[in-house]
């Protein structure tokens, strides 16, 4: 049966896309803001919603107690991490465990291996998984020098805990790796208080494909697809497509077949992606397994006709799947431009602010994700994505055409956005013909 009532421990376009889907099936929510969120739209879309500190995330998204307080006192039976924020936080599920909250996601110990990327590489080693040539947690400076030598640079030394770009560094020769494993374990340490660090060859020029997937608490397991995601600026995405167009029939099948014994390995459940590097000659690589519902899963939704945060809900609940894999019949082109209230003309500053204006594009599958309305303040505290704009079309071209005429529609006054950088790459011969790297923008456009 499914929970009555959840709480949405997020905030943004992300808790209003979860609010909208419970309020589909009939589950009722509870809203969490901080101070600086009073007047955000999840608020006013909640059943009922309640403020739990100041505007910083450290004290109010990021307070896991105040968070089980307040799940505990409205009577919510779950709670929806949404991403970001504690979504990967294997502390948090365990407090969710011992208050008798269920964590609509996977358990403690899964999202503790999987985020331990030295221990993932490991694990899709011994599942058969491909993995990119490296070493397990280095000794110190000498040590990443020699297996810089042994592996042949440039390679990454990359910091086993945490995400979001922090913790990596490229070492051009072995010497150049000792520097890089020191710069990469402090920065490790300050971010995520662990610095520990392994390595592993730099795959240049290839491309990032991730698969998404639906895994019951039965063993059901389902693909749903992969998605390109391939153009990104500091390891941070901007545009995601589906089906990847660099991808082949026969590496697809790899690809999904990899992903699934990636899930199996450590007995996944929930929605989760696998991402991997692919490389022209159609060699592909465990990157890092994504415990979580990501950001650019619309595109998963527009091509397969399945709602991830419905089956979510539905699996935490202890629902089967209910259908396999032949059942999953993927049709047309998505894709997804994130806008980031930011100025791509003064190098990317952040920029916050009322919003004076708004009108989104509309018509047949187009979607536009957000959490904006007019007169509506964008502060200054969180992560700078403010929407998602989604089209889906039969074939990719016309779905590059539709995208590129919603973005021309797109009206957000007040504030800078990335708008018109997502026309100047979607116009990009290498966009266009669909063969595109993840240093697409280091190359400029």
């Amino acid at each position: 049966m499914l929970f009555s009532k959840i709480l949405i421990a997020n905030r943004g376009e992300i808790a209003v896309r979860i609010i909208r889907a419970c309020k589909e099936m009939g589950v009722q929510t509870v809203g969490v803001y901080s101070d600086a969120d009073r007047e955000a739209l999840h608020v006013a879309m909640a059943d009922e919603a309640y403020c739990i500190g100041k505007a910083s995330a450290a004290e109010s998204y990021l307070n896991m107690d105040a968070i089980i307080t307040v799940a505990k006192a409205t009577g919510a039976a779950a709670i929806h991490p949404g991403y970001g924020l504690l979504s990967e936080n294997a502390a948090f599920v365990r407090k969710c465990t011992q208050a008798g909250i269920k964590f609509i996601g996977p358990s403690a110990e899964v999202i503790e291996r999987m985020g331990d990327k030295e221990a993932a590489r490991r694990t899709m080693r011994a599942a058969g998984v491909p993995v990119v040539d490296g070493c397990d947690l280095l000794r110190d400076a000498e040590m990443a020098e020699v297996e810089a030598a042994r592996v042949g640079c440039p390679v990454l030394i990359k910091a086993r805990a945490g995400g979001g770009g922090r913790g990596i560094r490229r070492a051009n020769t072995p010497a150049e790796a000792r520097g890089a494993f020191e710069a990469a374990k402090a920065e490790a340490f300050a971010a995520f208080g662990d610095g520990e660090c392994y390595l592993e060859k730099l795959v240049e020029h290839a491309h990032h494909i991730e698969v998404q997937l639906l895994c019951d608490e039965c063993g059901g397991i389902v693909t749903v697809g992969e998605r390109e995601c391939s153009i990104q600026r500091k390891n941070q995405k901007l545009l995601e497509e589906s089906p990847a167009p660099s991808v082949s029939p026969d590496l697809r099948r790899e690809m999904n077949a990899a992903a699934v014994k990636a899930a199996k390995a450590v007995g996944y459940t929930g929605a989760g992606t696998v991402e991997f590097l692919v490389t022209d000659d159609g060699k592909f690589y465990f990157m890092e397994m994504n415990t979580r519902l990501q950001v650019e899963h619309p595109v998963s939704e527009f091509v397969s006709g399945l709602d991830l945060v419905k089956w979510q809900l539905r699996i935490a609940s202890g629902q089967p799947l209910g259908f396999t894999q032949s059942d999953v019949r993927l049709r047309g082109h998505a894709i997804e431009c994130r806008i980031n209230a930011e100025d791509p003309a003064h190098d990317f500053r952040p920029s916050c602010g009322k919003v004076s204006v708004l009108h989104t594009p509309g018509g047949p599958w187009v979607r536009f994700d957000t959490a904006l309305y007019p007169e509506y303040t964008v502060p200054p505290y969180y992560d700078s994505m403010i929407g998602k704009l989604i089209v889906h079309a039969s074939t990719r071209e016309e779905a590059v055409r539709k995208i590129r005429a919603a973005l021309g529609e797109l009206v957000i006054g007040g504030i800078e956005t990335n708008a018109e950088l997502q026309l100047r790459i979607l116009a990009d011969k290498r966009f266009l013909g669909g063969c595109y790297h993840t240093d697409f923008m280091s190359e400029g456009i």
